[in-house]
């Protein structure tokens, strides 16, 4: 059963870096859009270094790849969630009545529960703390 899970986070591991370059698009920053860099060198440059494109130039750069990564982590965190309470009702439906291994299933699910509340309440914690830093900053 471990080797199992072993091969199914070796999966998820190896295939993040395609599901997410698959939804970002790359692009180099275009210097006719970014800010005159006579008036803030040092803001010019950051925003550069972080690949801000486009018109709107500003230090929200930094809170969108902040969120980003907090998506991509919320859904790996859902998926592994996902597949935790899969294995739970796959180990209750194979108990075969035995109280031990019904007892096993029945704390895998509590706790893949458990374990998705949380990343669910760190997530709306990450996104409320940017909020507050986006109000305060403007």
């Amino acid at each position: 059963m471990r080797r199992i899970l072993l091969n199914i986070i070796m999966v998820l591991t190896l295939t993040l870096p395609v599901m997410t370059s698959a939804g970002m698009a790359w692009a180099a920053p275009n210097p006719n859009d970014c800010p005159d860099p006579n008036t803030d060198a040092a803001k010019s440059q950051a925003l550069q270094g972080i690949g801000e494109t486009g018109t709107n130039c500003d230090s929200s750069g930094v809170n969108k790849t902040i969120n980003t990564l907090v998506n991509i982590l919320a859904m790996i965190v859902g998926a592994v969630g996902i597949i935790m309470v899969i294995l739970a009702g796959f180990k209750y439906l194979t108990s075969g009545g035995d109280s031990t291994r019904v007892a096993n299933a029945k704390s895998t699910l509590i706790y893949a529960l458990i374990g998705i509340a949380i990343a669910a309440l760190a997530e709306v914690l990450v996104h409320f703390v940017l909020f507050q830093t986006n109000k305060v900053g403007s």
